[in-house]
């Protein structure tokens, strides 16, 4: 069986794709420790910060007030001088000390409550204003105390610029898991792939798979990165800022913990209702890149069959279904933050009413209904993050669906046990009753027979669909076959491990494939270790080596991406000069020279010639004219060999063979078959 990838079986929803996505966690749990202690440091810095500010504004309230009261207390006892010195009071300028002045204030205070108000008169102090002026001079004097002010500001400056370290650190420690997961997640995806039948590939949109594993892992990595971060210090803060606020006032923090079932329902159904358009918008994306990539590929077919139109509309109805599911995704989660702004504020007005009153009978304090403002307005901003983070887990989680689904495919059988190639290789290939079909209920190869011996050139011709390219493909096990055997000196293909099997095989394919690189870097693809001396030797046999060396940087000329600025023909010279440099035991050319000029084609068949000496060569070919000097050319239709033999054999037959020869050529030899 193939593995499934890590963490197990598919999932079939959500919640099993987030235990399997913390899954790639757990290695870094000490790290992820370390991020929440150091989220928790930095975020109650902050937290406590308000109260903070709190108290130094209490202390400049108090100051003013004292000094306010003094003043009007000290106008009123000049005035009033001998009368205070009858009654035993001592006139507020003779005090000596802050006690002593808070005592004559409250004893004028309670004097003035005795006797009756003048007519006109301007209120007076409340007792509850009274009391807290007489507390603020005791405490103050009507003096700013502006070393304990500052001492309070440098030390909110350093709570701060504690917090805003702890959070670097916090970031940069994270940033590496994030990549350190992400980085994991990759390498499996790419050993799946490599490990990923020739079916499945055939099967999905290259575009789609390179989406999966390039943006939706980049999502992964954005939401780990990022919004883990957030999730944290957002808990944090809302459990601080709960604590502090209880330390104010618990009744006020009843209100506030009142709107938080609003918050949950709202969170709820949001993330609920945008899941699936998460889900839709990705899955829209990988469609996107999937034809985006196919009409890059093949622009020039495109445009050679004037198809433009045909290609951007269907472009735009693939763009017009991921703006659908975009705006839709994004619309319903953007509904979040103004619906958290109206729950936060019918919690600020409530807060604003009770708070005021309080402040007005002296239960709260100015820096304490400051502070308790402050924290109700903020208490709104980690459930906000919180219920967006929610909507970018929806969005990350389709995202890891598609890569683990990539991850969950069915691999190639792996090697049996004791797999070996036989040695020594000469070459000798044997195919016995072979059967493959692609679809259960029809055949395409059925009962196929044939013995190619080293050294023999064996051509492969038939009609498009005949199941030439297929029998290639058997043969290096890129599929499996349904029924029979394919030997290669006598040891079935099925008992060697599949990497040293294909390494045995040299191809060269009618579509060329060439990496950004050099062009000494393209051809020493072909054997690891190559010398400067192997590669020119490749390079001449191919007769590459001329045209290579004409170019302004020889061996050195980078070829860009598709290998553009080169021609297809030199493209193909250059596959050819790989696949010498391989050396291989057995050589498959698959219309080799479809994309060469007749001269170059001639020039190909005698470096060929000189290639498949000693070697098993598998040729397939429409251009009959490369194959003449084959010993033996099987003749496929419908995925079976119709007749066999050398070219002169198969004329001679007047069969097929003679049928498709007469089709691209008018001689003697096929005028005797009419």
């Amino acid at each position: 069986m193939g593995h499934m990838g890590a963490g197990g079986q598919k999932p079939k929803d959500f919640g099993a794709t987030f235990k399997r996505l913390l899954g790639y966690l757990r290695p870094h749990a000490p790290r992820l420790v370390a991020v929440v202690l150091l989220a928790i440091a930095s975020m109650s810095f902050q937290v406590v910060s308000p109260k903070i500010q709190g108290h130094a504004m209490d202390k400049l309230k108090d100051a003013f007030i004292a000094r306010m009261t003094l003043d009007r207390i000290g106008k009123l006892s000049e005035k009033a001088g001998p009368t205070l010195s009858q009654l035993g009071i001592t006139p507020l300028a003779e005090a000596r000390d802050d006690n002593e002045r808070a005592a004559i204030v409250e004893k004028l205070a309670a004097l003035s409550g005795k006797m009756p108000a003048a007519p006109g008169a301007k209120p007076g102090f409340t007792p509850e204003q009274m009391a807290d002026a007489v507390r603020a001079i005791r405490e103050t004097g009507g003096r700013i105390d502006y070393a304990a002010i500052g001492s309070i500001l440098l030390f909110l400056l350093a709570l701060y610029a504690l917090s805003s370290v702890f959070m670097f650190i916090t970031q940069w420690v994270m940033s590496t898991v994030a990549q350190d997961t992400v980085s994991k997640l990759r390498r499996e995806a790419q050993s799946k792939i490599d490990r990923l039948p020739l079916a499945y590939l055939d099967s999905r949109p290259h575009g789609d798979l390179l989406s999966r594993v390039t943006n939706d892992i980049d999502t992964i990595s954005t939401t780990l990165q990022q919004s883990i971060v957030q999730a944290i210090t957002s808990v944090i803060q809302l459990v601080g800022f709960i604590i502090m606020m209880l330390t104010i006032s618990p009744l006020l923090t009843a209100i506030v913990l009142a709107t938080l079932p609003l918050y949950v329902v709202a969170t709820v159904l949001i993330a609920k209702r945008s899941q699936k358009y998460f889900k839709e918008q990705q899955k829209e994306l990988g469609d996107l890149s999937g034809h985006i990539e196919e009409m890059y590929s093949g622009h020039a077919i495109v445009r050679a069959y004037s198809l433009e139109r045909r290609s951007l509309q269907k472009f735009r109805d693939i763009n017009d279904r991921l703006r659908s599911a975009s705006s839709r995704a994004q619309f319903i989660s953007g509904v979040m933050f103004p619906l958290m702004n109206f729950i936060g504020n019918l919690g600020y007005v409530l807060i604003s009413v009770v708070g005021g009153l309080w402040l007005t009978k002296g239960k709260l304090t100015i820096g304490g209904i400051t502070a308790f403002i402050q924290y109700s307005r903020s208490f709104a901003q980690p459930i906000a993050q919180t219920a967006n983070i929610a909507n970018v887990i929806q969005s990350t989680l389709a995202c890891a669906e598609r890569v683990f689904e990539v991850l969950d495919e069915a691999e190639e059988a792996s090697d049996r046990p004791g797999a070996a190639l036989p040695s020594p290789v000469s070459g000798h290939v044997r195919v016995e009753g072979l059967s493959f079909r692609y679809v259960a209920d029809k055949p395409l190869i059925e009962g196929l027979s044939l013995d190619a011996r080293p050294g023999h050139m064996i051509a492969i011709v038939g009609p498009t669909g005949a199941g030439k390219t297929t029998l290639v493909n058997l043969l290096m096990r890129f599929r499996e076959i349904d029924a029979g055997a394919v030997l290669i000196d006598g040891r079935d293909i099925r008992e060697m491990p599949r990497r040293g099997l294909r390494g045995l095989f040299g191809m060269v394919l009618q579509d060329t494939w060439l990496f950004t690189g050099t062009i000494r870097d393209n051809i020493a693809y072909g054997r690891e270790g190559a010398t400067e001396k192997d590669i020119h030797s490749a390079a001449k046999a191919a007769y590459a080596d001329h045209f290579i060396r004409a170019l302004p940087l020889g061996y050195d000329t980078v070829l860009d991406e598709e290998a553009g600025n080169i021609s297809q023909g030199q493209r193909q010279l250059l596959t050819i000069a790989r696949a010498i440099l391989a050396d291989p035991a057995i050589l498959i050319l698959d219309e080799a020279t479809s994309s060469v000029d007749t001269r170059t084609e001639v020039l190909i068949r005698k470096a060929m010639t000189t290639l498949m000496e000693g070697r098993t060569s598998f040729v397939i070919a429409h251009r009959l004219s490369t194959i003449r000097d084959a010993e033996l050319i099987l003749v496929m239709d419908s995925g079976s060999i119709v007749e066999q033999g050398t070219h002169e054999e198969l004329i001679a037959k007047c069969g097929f063979y003679a049928e498709l020869h007469e089709s691209q050529f008018a001689g003697p030899a096929v005028e005797e078959c009419k």
